[in-house]
């Protein structure tokens, strides 16, 4: 079982420079012995960006193509970094192929427009299955590891998907997709006053749309965000791309495993650093593949 995280100080700070011995892994409430342990720093990325062009974001849709853009220029790297583009509304379609070249990218996001239902799960399913699990190769002899991630910007209001949300989280899970989730809903935000000089004092509250993006990405090691303008997205773009080129790599085989289909819960521990957060995936699912081999598989090296 081979396990991507990031680790964060009290004060939401990379924590890079931590020892295999630093670290304690829990498989269903039991310790498990770490085979395989390394600090995975600047890896060429292979990223997903996912734009629900679904008629229930149709006011949003500018948002998105700001969003998704300045994402692309702030975080790929010329000759390193790829990127692909899906949109999904009745079903999924890749757009753009995977590129390097930013300027592509977003001439294809601004012609994007919105209509119809909305499949997330299927589209999260497609592009793990289909474009993650075997992204390019870096250039030249380097070696053929890179980091997998998923930029969906959506409601999360699904109501056409052939496959589960569960489905779509064991997918990129095999695929070892880190999910980072946008929402363009703008109902969380509830003034608690109507004096304008109070204008500030705001509640938050997350609509059901807003808790499965929560869930799709706290089930993958990622993070969720919940934005009002795209400008309060600048800081959080930088911070995805220095957690994604600042991961560790651990590798274990769990004792207690048995191909029944369970689901297993993975926690991550660094017990002489008190306050230090883990961000990982919350666990796997148990099963083995068409071939009969193990799905959750437990190479000793890094993940490919």
């Amino acid at each position: 079982m081979d396990i991507l995280f990031t680790v964060l100080d009290r004060r939401n700070k990379l924590v890079p420079t931590l020892e295999k011995n630093d670290f304690k892994i829990v498989d269903d409430k039991a310790p498990q012995e770490i085979r395989y342990f390394s600090r995975q720093t600047d890896l060429p990325l292979r990223i997903g960006m996912l734009l629900d062009t679904s008629n229930s974001i149709r006011d949003r849709l500018k948002f998105e193509q700001e969003a998704s853009t300045n994402f692309l220029f702030s975080v790929l790297r010329h000759n390193k970094d790829e990127a692909f583009i899906m949109t999904f509304d009745d079903e999924p379609q890749v757009l753009q192929a995977f590129t390097g070249d930013t300027g592509a990218l977003r001439d294809q996001i601004f012609k994007t427009r919105a209509g119809g239902g909305t499949a997330i799960y299927d589209a999260i399913y497609s592009a793990c299955a289909n474009e993650l699990s075997h992204p390019p190769r870096p250039p030249g002899d380097q070696p053929d590891v890179v980091r997998r991630v998923m930029i969906l910007i959506s409601d999360g209001e699904d109501n056409l998907s052939t496959h589960t949300r569960a489905d779509a989280i064991e997918m990129a899970q095999r695929a070892s997709v880190v999910i980072y989730t946008i929402s363009t809903s703008t109902q969380w935000i509830a003034l608690s006053q109507t004096d304008p000089n109070k204008l500030a004092n705001r509640k938050n509250h997350l609509t059901e749309g807003d808790q499965i993006l929560q869930d799709l990405a706290n089930d993958t090691g990622g993070r969720a965000f919940f934005p009002y303008h795209v400008d309060d997205l600048d800081q959080s773009f930088q911070d995805i791309g220095d957690e994604l080129r600042n991961q560790y790599s651990i590798a274990y085989n769990p004792t207690n495993y048995v191909l029944d289909g369970r689901y297993h819960k993975i926690r991550i521990e660094t017990p002489d650093h008190k306050g230090y957060q883990v961000r990982a995936r919350r666990g796997y699912f148990a099963r083995a593949n068409a071939n009969g081999s193990p799905a959750a598989g437990t190479p000793p090296g890094p993940i490919k």
